[in-house]
């Protein structure tokens, strides 16, 4: 595992920074555990969340289990695994099965068309994990209530197909004794961004093929270092993202390079938005940017290209991340275990699907798009209010792209292995929201991010409102033709995602950022008319 940094303004902020770390003890105080290192305030919370050091050992206590379970899934057919889950229970198994080229089906959404797709693919052959750490997010309890239905209706006793992992003494693992499901008990002392080692990122990556031993060992073998002053990945990593955020390049270009690791910028994005955004601080991490453009900005390259780059295998990776991200909070000073602004949003969202939220009428209305928002000067079209959202960022701002919609929509713009795989994709991309950020992104030097909500809300969303208020916002909705029931829930998955949405946007307009929302009447239509504007700015 390598962290390299080559000569010139970022290797002189991390050599000021790491001198300083070192003669603090900090490496060594990290690595054994000590939760004084980020103050008297957050000691607290830091001595129940720092189990994560420990996982390359503590987890191996899982492993006899999981692999009877794996046992058991093989033998009786069952090869669709589907994970419930959001934010760190979700995005480690995401980039380790990407990674190990195994296929795996998460579902950290509220959309009812990709919730349809879910269940319209091989249900009788389905494994359903269920995971959430507090056991009370909204979105994996409702996941796990239609799937419940699901399999009654098709005459599967869901005891035999869903799997949970959650905390203990959670009131999921009270529900999921009840029902007579399998469950899995993670560390409680890890939060959910560090749980890429535990059973969080172990158990649904098991059942889906991939070799969690091996990720384990690749971890433990990086471990030793990180007490050292001297060949310490994690400490150079970590000099490096807090002494450039201390200089203002507080903007981390995140990059694949050539690496064979899939994916791991969005898991990275998450751990490190989330810990360190808050108390007016924080860094941005911008997934899919091709160079940083000014000057708050700077890449990092997982892999063997770029003047900065961290090569290794991707248990160790794991590892190094969480570490480097605790380091940075020391850095900057901030308590990198919490999340204070998360749950506003959750709190809007349930007032409005508690009462029929107001609307009202909208700004303008562009074919199959209609503007909610307010906007200097009085914008006649679509054009105009993407033009005028880019002119609204200020210095060392950034612009956020918020996507309520189905991220795999675009596939169906194309099915795979009909044509040229070229033409494919350039089809995918032609139907795909998430490519309105190269289009923006490619008319600003200011960073450009984009989120697919709710999944954004458990990564970036403590980012939105806890980091340094520069943002401006421009968010997606679209019109719900085929809803999904919750069962036992008062409201539909459309209506949840709508609430999700309005709850978000009204946590930032009260921070008087500029917060705009494009809903599509029409989603095709819409995808197809927003990008074609974008393009011809």
């Amino acid at each position: 595992m390598t962290v390299e940094v080559f000569p010139g303004d970022a290797a002189e902020a991390v050599a000021e920074v790491r001198a300083r770390l070192v003669a603090d003890g900090v490496p060594a105080a990290l690595a054994a555990g000590s939760p004084a290192l980020w103050g008297p305030a957050a000691q607290p919370e830091a001595e129940i969340r720092l189990g994560w050091l420990t996982l390359p050992q503590t987890s191996r206590e899982l492993l006899p289990e999981l692999a009877k379970l794996v046992e058991r899934v093989r033998a009786e057919g069952l090869e669709h695994v589907v994970l419930a889950g959001m934010g760190g229970s979700s995005l480690a198994p995401e980039v380790i099965c990407a990674t190990e080229d195994v296929p795996l089906t998460v579902l950290d959404t509220t959309d009812p068309g990709q919730v349809r797709r879910a269940l319209a693919d091989r249900l009788d052959r389905t494994i359903l994990v269920v995971s959430s750490k507090s056991g009370g997010t909204v979105e994996t309890d409702s996941h796990r209530r239609i799937y419940e239905q699901a399999f009654r209706d098709a005459g599967i006793d869901p005891a035999g197909r869903i799997v949970v992992v959650t905390d203990p003494g959670s009131p999921l693992e009270k529900t999921a004794t009840e029902l007579g499901y399998q469950v899995f008990l993670a560390d409680p002392n890890v939060g959910g961004r560090y749980s890429a080692l535990s059973a969080f990122g172990l158990v649904p990556s098991a059942l889906a093929g991939a070799d969690v031993t091996r990720l384990l060992d690749d971890a433990a073998a990086i471990q030793p270092l990180l007490g050292q002053d001297e060949g310490n990945p994690g400490l150079e990593l970590g000099a490096l993202l807090g002494g450039m955020a201390l200089g203002g390049r507080d903007k981390l270009i995140l990059r694949d390079s050539l690496s064979d690791i899939n994916g791991l910028p969005d898991w990275i994005e998450q751990l490190i938005a989330e810990s360190t955004g808050k108390e007016g601080k924080g860094i941005l991490p911008v997934v899919g940017a091709e160079a940083a453009e000014a000057h708050d900005q700077y890449v990092v390259n997982i892999g063997a290209e770029g003047d900065i780059r961290v090569e290794g295998p991707l248990g160790a990776q794991f590892l190094v991340w969480e570490y480097a991200t605790a380091i940075a909070g020391q850095v900057l000073g901030i308590d990198p275990f919490n999340q204070p602004n998360v749950a506003e949003s959750k709190e809007n969202t349930a007032k409005i699907l508690g009462s029929a939220p107001e609307i009202g009428a909208p700004l303008l209305v562009d074919g199959p798009v209609e503007v909610y928002g307010e906007l200097h000067g009085h914008p006649k079209n679509l054009a105009d209010v993407l033009t005028a959202l880019l002119q609204a960022v200020p210095a060392e701002g950034y612009l956020a792209i918020m996507a309520y919609l189905d991220r795999e929509a675009a596939f169906d713009a194309a099915p795979l292995g009909a044509g040229d795989f070229e033409q494919t994709a350039e089809a995918w991309a032609a139907a795909d929201v998430a490519t309105l950020r190269s289009l923006l992104d490619y008319r600003t030097t200011h960073a450009v991010t984009f989120g697919w909500g709710p999944r954004f809300l458990h990564s970036t969303g403590q980012y939105h409102k806890g980091g340094p208020q520069v943002g401006v916002f421009l968010q997606i909705t679209g019109a719900v033709t085929d809803d999904v029931a919750v069962p036992g829930k008062p409201y539909t998955l459309g209506q949840l995602q709508f609430a999700q949405a309005l709850g978000d946007i009204g946590a930032l307009r009260s921070r008087n950022r500029p917060a705009v929302r494009l809903h599509l009447t029409d989603r095709e239509a819409g995808v197809a008319h927003l990008l074609a504007v974008a393009e011809e700015l």
